[in-house]
């Protein structure tokens, strides 16, 4: 009879607790600044970590704004993933005002930073933060951000470097197969006209000129002359394809399309994943649709 009661004790206490398993209470808490950084930590974390994300799907990070919510899921967390480069120019404000004592880690650390031209007023130079278009590139971070859970939750190491091995076995697979996509469109129409500066690292690991009437930031709004350029440009090259991204305006592609004739290509994903059901739910994903969509606009 006693061991009914305790047994009639502990299920209410699960009930009361909402069923949740104590294990399932005890996973590492994670944030990422972005959703592409995020799918990388849910790869490498797997069921040991649980991962919130700042910035979502088809978000931009160059101009997010954090409310008080983001400051709260901060504050919780043991572990902050961080693209770095200057990609998240709110963070350190975000950090502060949060009180988090969660460790940052920078996953591009590592990374040999590629220079990219800013335009607006004047033309200046600034660091490019988007590495993550050269899968060479995520890799690295990825072997950041398993360093990061190492240190953050040293019991679980084993399965950080087992999930890391078998994801970037996944990688090897996808860089063969962007380079394989690449090598078959004719060298000279490997070049196209993009939203904003977000592909100069797909562009120098892979062979892809990309031109931008926008500079790194997909908040600089490009000159009239800065435009007509670019307009120049595509007539005088004879640039195939122009292509619209998931996070910017599509107008003034549209416009310079119009205007010279070329054709205007599917959608890119530059700075974010797609929401789950969309083409590029995981940077996996991501990359593939990015090379279909050239490969459709750019082959012979």
């Amino acid at each position: 009879m006693f061991r009914q009661l305790r047994l009639v004790a502990l299920v209410a206490l699960v009930v009361a607790f909402g069923g949740v398993p104590a294990h399932a209470q005890d996973k590492l808490k994670a944030v990422a600044s972005m959703s592409i950084i995020g799918d990388l930590v849910k790869n490498v974390g797997g069921d040991q970590v649980d991962v919130e994300t700042l910035v979502g799907p088809n978000s931009d990070s160059h101009v997010f704004s954090p409310s008080p919510a983001h400051a709260r899921t901060l504050a919780a967390a043991r572990v902050v993933f961080v693209n770095g480069l200057g990609l998240e120019g709110w963070m350190t404000r975000l950090v502060k005002s949060s009180g988090t004592r969660a460790a940052t880690v920078t996953v591009t650390a590592g990374v040999a930073p590629r220079k990219a031209e800013v335009s607006g007023g004047h033309h200046h130079h600034a660091t490019d933060p988007h590495a993550w278009q050269s899968v060479a590139n995520v890799k690295l971070y990825v072997g950041n951000i398993r360093n990061g859970l190492k240190a953050a939750d040293p019991a679980g190491a084993p399965a950080y470097d087992a999930n890391a091995q078998a994801y970037l076995e996944k990688l090897d697979a996808l860089e063969r197969e962007v380079k394989a996509a690449i090598e078959k469109i004719p060298a000279d129409r490997r070049k196209v006209i993009t939203t904003h500066d977000a592909f100069g690292y797909f562009g120098a690991a892979y062979g892809v000129q990309f031109i931008a009437p926008l500079g790194v930031s997909a908040d600089a709004e490009p000159s009239a002359k800065d435009v007509a350029k670019i307009i120049a440009q595509v007539k005088r090259q004879k640039i195939p394809a122009v292509f619209m991204e998931n996070i910017s305006d599509a107008r003034m592609m549209q416009q310079i399309a119009r205007e010279t004739g070329a054709k205007v290509g599917g959608t890119l994903y530059s700075d974010a994943l797609s929401d789950a059901g969309g083409p590029a739910a995981t940077y996996i994903d991501m990359m593939r649709n990015n090379i279909r969509e050239l490969a459709k606009a750019l082959g012979s």
